[in-house]
């Protein structure tokens, strides 16, 4: 047996990365331990990695190419690792992918003199499409090889800007001496000296540039080469003229020299084939195109024409099948042709698998980076790039305070690791200084939602470990770098933990960690304790307006009190505004806490705990209501001044570079939960609450009930103020989305203009030549954007293209493009073919897009509606999108609440602005008790939805919450009875694999939670425009 060399490790990948024993691969599915070495004599395999080390592995001569492979990606704990593969040179001097089906044996001859190369072997259209931190330092490294060796050809420009973001990302930021010395001395282009002044100009720019967004941005250049990813094979067409053929995402391409003179889709060949050195394409039936039926090409051998054939039917079936094809039955008697298949999984069971599945990150080195990770040292973000609702990460133990140097800071790299038991709770242990005043810190703590269900059965097994929201050693960002703490992916997300030992936070798209054991009610107790209190239905009605007058009242002190003291003490603050919002606010916070007093006392009245003895006069609540409602008349004044107040602040904010940080520091903290301006409009909304609550207990009245009177008075009270606010709520809700909308979008110079209306926000497929790329499309009563998602420190989507509704048509064609759900939308000036996810996101877009393009036709032109003339320069050209692409100065939607078009990025989900609005409106608290698909126990948990999210919170009490789930995507249903939820007034929200049960207390409660999750998880019925003549929907 060949025994390994005891090699010292210290460069070494395996060590860099510090793997664990037992590890999840990517080419494994969730959970399974790489395959079973078969029995047999052992050899050492060398395997040189994309940063130039080599690795030492000892496997069986009989095992077959992928339980190699499969060692390779554990050793590097890489999860994406279907993108790469193991090449060598065969015995006739052909470089060669190791076949992942057959034995090692049958493809190395001299395994002890061969050495694979660990490679990429499949490159995307999209680097977003990678969606972990690695393997875009993999691909970088890939990337920084062509580049090298000349097989990545491009013009000087796009050379030197490559070489700036990989210098970048090993030496920091910029400093002349040390740059121009460090590019003497390495050389990363061929004939580099001529380039070295633009090189060093391009990394003066990329100051507080991180690696992994060094890496993102090199990968952003190099994507757009003609010859990215580009591996070209020699052949001869048939009048003998060299070309080359190569192999993409799209198709076949063939080349003469460097130039791309031809491509051949998917989408038009019919059969790809060789015959002895013939290799021939069949293409599909076209009248109107000119080729032949079939295409075909002369190679050197029959060798190479089979080993490109191969790479072409991987490639096809990487990035075209959506499961990786099943293997043919083998015949009896005779075989025809190749038994060569596509062995993996596909790129699209690639990205559902990572974006489904949760991993513990494993922090990793960059070996060519002086940029290095110094473990006493601690930042307050973490560093992959990219959102992703299941990674979560654990709280360091100790939060010692940065020290930066100019381009010697220190980084922390991670990659994900998923763990060995599915069902298993993702958990991680915390030291006893963390636990405080004799109760956990789990108590407060979030993580992301597919951790949530399976805490249950890991809880058992190890007690000691808690489940919280934050990796061990996950990596930050330095201070220098621009970010603030609480960059998720570069996205901000809820603070979760109230004693966090660094403050950071979970995915944006996280979802409630709160561990059982803080508060959990045994069903005993909950049953002793519902039968003591009333059943009535109006009781239960009345709690409701409890609930949400505790919520309204917090959400008040959110602007009087925490906003007031982190921005309106500030010199930058003007006057009019300070004194426009204490004036608006004040008044209706003393209202508001009086009044919510009053409801208090009442309901302990009708509870029985007080020493009442008579509570038949006080099982009521419509005087109370009738009371304070006529009460509120004399403040009418301040619900027409919130567009007042909005209209100040975005003035202001314009105006003043200071204040609008300030606000945007202010959206940072835990308080803020929701958008500020959410905040502003909540007295408007909060009357249409009381609207809705008198509606249901005049309904549930008798006319003779002692209560029906004051409550119908109420409500004719309340209804007249909501009548008279109709149309300025409806502006102002349009006017406060093109506001946050303004936050997310790069390239955006004039959105908020006289006229405007926002119906719809979305994600859909573009066609393009490379194919299928994922695009964010926001609708509007004029234009329509198409957007991408960036990967800056902002993470904002930026703008590629607008297409005016003006003479636009819109036609289905599916049929002509092949392509499940495909629409064309035909403008005056381009096309562009789109698909949706499903038939009924196509209806949902087809039907806004007509609405708005009749519209369109009907319009007079720009409205002299207050709100944008005020904000906007009447002589601007409406048209959002900018020509020099700057971003908006507003703050970066990475960062504050979770933006809802991020949500929609990652759930790839759309929303209209009835259904935002129809969120805002049906607002409602209450507690509820929850579980998890693998626990035992029921936790009591306050909870708040508002704006598509459930909030969670330990108590009404708390100023902020604990955590989130956003709820776009899910659905809302009862459990079955294989489920075993033997308890009444339960329902169950599931999304994929993430599972989660509510119970509230009464039928009442039960009915007004589906409802109200409902609307945010059920489309609505239309769209809903300013100048609709329809009513408003409540």
């Amino acid at each position: 047996m060949a025994e390994q060399d005891p090699v010292p490790m210290a460069q070494g990948t395996g060590q860099r990365l510090g793997a664990p024993e037992t590890l999840g691969i990517s080419t494994l599915d969730p959970g399974h331990r790489p395959p079973a070495m078969p029995p047999g004599r052992h050899v050492t395999i060398r395997v040189r990695m994309l940063d130039d080390t080599e690795e030492l592995f000892d496997i069986s001569q009989k095992a077959s190419g992928k339980v190699l492979f499969d060692l390779v990606c554990s050793h590097m704990n890489l999860i994406e690792g279907d993108y790469f593969g193991l090449e060598f040179q065969n015995h006739q001097k052909m470089i060669v992918w190791l076949d992942h089906i057959k034995p090692i044996i049958k493809q190395l001859r001299r395994p002890k003199h061969t050495i694979l190369r660990f490679a990429v072997k499949f490159f995307p259209p999209d680097h977003a499409q990678l969606l972990e931190e690695l393997t875009r330092y993999l691909f970088a490294l890939q990337i920084k090889q062509d580049v090298s060796c000349g097989r990545l050809t491009c013009n000087d420009s796009s050379a030197a800007l490559m070489v700036s973001h990989i210098i970048q990302s090993e030496i920091g930021d910029y400093e002349e001496s040390y740059c121009r010395s460090h590019l003497l001395n390495n050389t990363y282009i061929p004939d580099q000296m001529p380039l070295i002044d633009k090189i060093m100009e391009f990394h003066s720019k990329n100051l507080g540039q991180t690696p992994a967004e060094s890496d993102y941005q090199l990968l952003e250049v190099a994507r757009r080469l003609e010859m990215y990813g580009i591996r070209l094979h020699p052949a001869k067409d048939r009048e003998g003229t060299r070309l080359s053929l190569a192999v993409a995402h799209t198709g076949v391409l063939v080349f003469q020299g460097h130039t791309r003179i031809n491509a051949f889709n998917w989408s038009k060949v019919r059969k790809l084939s060789f015959k002895r050195k013939r290799f021939l394409i069949k293409l599909r039936p076209d009248l109107n195109s000119s080729y032949q039926d079939t295409l075909e090409f002369l190679m050197a051998s029959r060798d190479c024409c089979k080993v490109f054939w191969k790479i072409c039917v991987e490639y096809h079936a990487f990035f075209r099948l959506l499961e990786e094809p099943k293997p043919k039955p083998k015949p009896v008697l005779f075989t025809r042709g190749s038994s060569f298949r596509f062995s993996g999984r596909t790129q699209k069971q690639v990205i559902d698998y990572v974006r489904e599945s949760e991993f513990k990150k494993i922090p990793f080195e960059r070996k060519h980076s002086r940029v290095q990770h110094n473990s006493q040292v601690r930042h307050n973000s973490r560093l992959s790039p990219l959102p992703s609702p299941r990674h979560h990460e654990v709280p360091t133990e100790h939060g010692a305070p940065r020290v930066d140097s100019p381009h010697r800071r220190h980084w922390t790299e991670s990659v994900l690791v998923s763990a060995e038991d599915p069902s298993a709770s993702r958990t991680a242990r915390l030291s006893p200084v963390h636990q405080r005043n004799g109760h956990d810190e789990r108590e407060r703590a979030g993580s992301v939602s597919r951790t949530e269900e399976r805490r249950g059965s890991m809880r058992q097994t190890h007690p000691e470990h808690l489940n919280t929201g934050v990796v061990a050693n996950s990596p930050r960002l330095s201070a220098s770098s621009g970010h603030s703490h609480g960059m998720v992916n570069g996205q901000k997300s809820l603070e979760l933990c109230s004693h966090s030992p660094d403050g950071r936070q979970p995915s944006p798209l996280t979802s409630p960690l709160l561990n059982d054991a803080g508060s959990v009610r045994t069903d005993d107790e909950d049953e002793v304790r519902r039968k003591r209190f009333p059943t009535d239905r109006a009781y239960f009605i009345a709690k409701e307006l409890l609930t949400t007058e505790r919520t309204y009242v917090k959400d008040l002190e959110v602007v009087t009190v925490s906003f007031q003291s982190a921005v309106g003490q500030d010199e930058a603050t003007p006057d009019s505004l300070k004194n426009t919002v204490l004036s608006t606010f004040e008044p209706l916070h003393k209202f508001h806490t009086g009044f919510l007093r009053e409801v208090e006392q009442r309901l302990a009245l009708w509870e029985g705990r007080s020493n009442a003895h008579i509570k038949g006069d006080y099982q009521r609540i419509g005087d109370v209501m009738l009371k304070n409602l006529q009460g509120l008349k004399p403040l009418s004044v301040n619900f027409h001044k919130q567009s007042e107040v909005l209209l100040e602040l975005e003035k202001a904010c314009r105006a003043s570079r200071r204040l609008e940080s300030l606000c945007r520091d202010f959206e940072l903290q835990k308080v803020c939960y929701v958008p500020l301006n959410v905040f502003i409009l909540r007295p408007l909304h909060r009357l249409i609450h009381y609207k809705q609550i008198l509606e249901r207990l005049c309904k549930h009245y008798p006319a003779t009930h002692v209560d029906f009177r004051d409550c119908r008075a109420a409500l004719a009270d309340v209804s007249e103020v909501v009548e008279q606010l109709q149309g300025s709520l409806i502006k102002m809700e349009n006017f406060q989305k093109l506001l946050e909308l303004k936050k997310d979008l790069i390239g955006v110079d004039n959105l908020v203009v006289p006229g405007r209306e926002f119906i719809r926000l979305g994600c859909l497929s573009k066609l393009s030549g490379k194919g299928l790329q994922q695009r964010m499309f926001f609708l509007f009563n004029d234009v329509i954007l198409y957007t991408s998602r960036g990967m800056t420190g902002t993470n904002q989507f930026k703008v590629h293209g607008q297409l005016p509704l003006h003479g636009m048509t819109i036609r289905e064609s599916e049929d002509e493009w092949g392509v499940p759900h495909a629409f064309t939308l035909v403008g005056e000036r381009q096309s562009v073919v789109v698909a949706a996810s499903s038939l009924k996101e196509m209806e949902k877009w087809m039907e806004d897009i007509k609405g708005a393009i009749e519209m369109a036709k009907t319009s007079n032109g720009p409205s002299s509606d207050i709100l944008s003339t005020n904000l906007t320069d009447g002589t601007k050209d409406p048209s959002p999108v900018s020509e020099n692409k700057a971003p908006s100065g507003g703050p970066p939607s990475g960062q504050g609440p979770v933006p809802l078009s991020v949500i929609c990025w990652y759930r790839v989900q759309s929303l209209s602005f009835s259904e935002s609005c129809r969120s805002l409106e049906n607002q409602l608290s209450g507690n509820l008790l929850r579980k998890f698909k693998n626990s035992n126990g029921w936790q009591k948990l306050w909870v708040v939805f508002t704006n598509f999210s459930l909030f969670f919170y330990k108590s009404h009490q708390d100023d902020y919450p604990l955590a989130s789930l956003p709820l776009l995507g899910y659905s809302v249903t009862i459990p079955t009875e294989s489920e075993n939820i033997h308890k009444d007034y339960v329902f169950k929200l599931h999304f994929k694999s993430h599972v989660y049960y509510f119970r509230s207390e009464s039928e009442y409660t039960f009915e007004r939670w589906m409802e109200v999750i409902r609307s945010a998880t059920l489309p609505s019925g239309g769209p809903r425009f300013l100048n609709s003549k329809e009513s408003h929907p409540h």
